[in-house]
């Protein structure tokens, strides 16, 4: 828990299917969800459009704790505004996916917005996604779950993603694009992608987002985690 918050976190590499999963657990439970994902990319966003080049760590730490940016769910719908214009579909293409990872991997970028991660966890509870959110952000979450599945498993859902947003991108370059990213999380310095020493690790390769969440709920119910019990 986080100041008497109950919290489930959900890291994992991307395409391992932790954001779909994420909302379905906090749709069930009726708790508030963080994808910190969308914070980064927030970050990215307005780093580009101010002009902040990646090697400017002071300038990108200022602008992550003090950007004017809300990030909230509707619907089931993530909604993002940066000063105060709406920036959700922006967020979601591959550019600003690609610009995201290379701002997370600045040390002061992860610490300025350590604040704004931690703000997210409300009562009932959180569910919260990322890559680091079982072993920096929340690390005495009541259950910490880490996803994976195949790079190449992840690439193809991706590109059937942005297919069916009729988005055209070929399968190798988001084989590529993913293999830099896997890397890059896995090497930084500050919170490199890891499973917490107590995550329960899910390899969702063959498997359904339902069939994910099927696998988890059995284990938020014996940490005496549940709707009514939130």
């Amino acid at each position: 828990m986080s100041g008497g918050v109950h919290i489930v976190t959900i890291d994992g590499p991307s395409g391992s299917g932790k954001g779909t999963v994420s909302r379905a657990l906090a749709d069930h439970l009726g708790w508030h969800l963080l994808d910190s994902g969308a914070l980064y990319r927030l970050t990215a966003l307005a780093a580009q459009l101010k002009r902040i080049p990646d090697a400017d760590e002071a300038a990108l730490a200022s602008l992550a704790a003090g950007m004017n940016a809300t990030l909230s769910y509707r619907g089931g719908v993530e909604q993002a505004t940066l000063d105060g214009e709406d920036v959700s579909d922006a967020l979601r293409s591959e550019h600003c996916g690609e610009l995201a990872s290379r701002v997370a991997a600045v040390p002061g970028v992860r610490h300025a917005l350590l604040d704004r991660q931690r703000a997210f966890a409300r009562p009932p509870g959180l569910v919260a996604d990322g890559r680091d959110m079982g072993t920096v952000v929340f690390p005495s979450a009541r259950v910490k779950l880490f996803l994976t599945a195949s790079s190449e498993e992840r690439a193809l859902r991706r590109h059937k993603q942005l297919k069916q947003k009729g988005i055209d991108v070929s399968l190798r370059t988001l084989s590529e694009d993913i293999g830099q990213r896997d890397e890059r999380d896995a090497n930084r310095s500050l919170s490199p992608l890891r499973a917490a020493d107590d995550a329960r690790v899910i390899d969702s390769t063959r498997l359904s987002p339902e069939e994910v969440t099927a696998r988890i709920l059995p284990l938020l119910e014996a940490a005496g985690i549940g709707p009514n019990r939130a």
